[in-house]
């Protein structure tokens, strides 16, 4: 099979049409919002867009206005300016933690969306208890994160510890798994895939139920492979719920404050030191509450720009 014609069977495959079909796909009519209905839906969300303004304009304002002062939590301070942006971006702490966050995000969002979709498509099948097993691997996201973040201390923390004790039976050592700065940081970001990837399993669940299995008859009509009917069908047919994880699950990570905090403190020797936990010792600990507040708002920043890169792909894939 030549690729030209591989790539129209998969478009046939993908529309649900077999070989013989005509592969035309059914066009959708839009229709608009007559303009009074349009008026009158504004009107009806307009109150609970003024309250949601309300509520969230507050706290941001006042807390742009504490990132440009050298106050602490008592006392305002004077302005300042920008300095405490400048003193941020020239901190080589900051850019730590700021390049740990980013590898903390990547094997957070795609380490747990590779699982989640991997288990998602083994359950599609017919698999003996499979409701039984989808509430069991649920666990990990429904149980509080100060439960799991205890049962990883008692796991790897001391050397004691079932794994240390392991791997210094297996001739490994006295492995501290807490103590290292690099096996902290591959423990906190295995932790993050094992209480996320619940949540993934349950986006990709929804996306491949939403796919009628004929599409994927037309394919092995047409002779695909299991390789390429998950390339050019299950991922291009599920991308839209693909994109909208990987946001959610972004924004998730960024501001991940208990995953860290209760397992490492951002130790040793602020190696897992995302820039969330480096907010709050800053603000918290050291009661420097401007920079604190414009790492926040520098994270937001970040979080609004990829948020946007995303959604279009999430329209992208709509529109296709």
């Amino acid at each position: 099979m030549t690729s030209a014609s591989f790539t129209e069977s998969m478009e046939r495959a993908r529309r649900g049409v077999g070989v013989g079909g005509s592969g035309k796909a059914p066009r959708s009519r839009r229709r608009g919002i007559a303009p009074g209905r349009a008026r009158t839906l504004t009107l009806l969300v307009l109150p609970s867009i003024i309250l949601v303004l309300l509520l969230n304009a507050y706290p941001v304002i006042y807390a742009g206005v504490q990132s440009l002062r050298n106050g602490d939590l008592i006392i305002a301070g004077d302005f300042i300016g920008l300095k405490n942006y400048t003193s941020v971006l020239t901190d080589s702490a900051f850019w730590a933690s700021a390049r740990f966050t980013l590898i903390f995000t990547l094997v957070g969002v795609f380490g747990s969306w590779a699982v989640g979709l991997g288990i998602a498509m083994l359950l599609r099948g017919k698999v003996p208890l499979g409701g039984f097993f989808k509430v069991l691997l649920l666990l990990p996201w429904v149980v509080p994160t100060v439960v799991s973040a205890t049962a990883w201390n008692w796991l790897v923390a001391t050397p004691q510890s079932p794994l240390p004790a392991l791997a210094k039976a297996l001739g490994f050592g006295n492995v501290l798994f807490l103590a290292d700065p690099l096996l902290a940081q591959i423990v906190v970001c295995i932790f993050k895939v094992w209480i996320s990837f619940p949540f993934m399993m349950m986006m990709m669940s929804a996306a491949l139920a939403s796919v009628d299995n004929n599409v994927y008859e037309a394919a092995r009509v047409d002779g695909a492979t299991g390789w390429q009917m998950f390339r050019h069908m299950t991922l291009p047919l599920t991308a839209r719920s693909t994109y909208i994880s990987w946001i959610l699950m972004t924004i998730f990570c960024v501001n991940d404050f208990p995953t860290v905090f209760l397992l490492t403190h951002g130790g040793p020797v602020n190696a897992t030191q995302t820039l969330v936990v480096k907010a709050y010792q800053t603000v918290f600990l050291e009661f420097r509450t401007g920079p604190g507040v414009a790492i926040a708002f520098l994270m937001t920043l970040v979080l609004v720009v990829v948020s946007v890169l995303l959604f279009k792909g999430v329209q992208k894939a709509a529109i296709e």
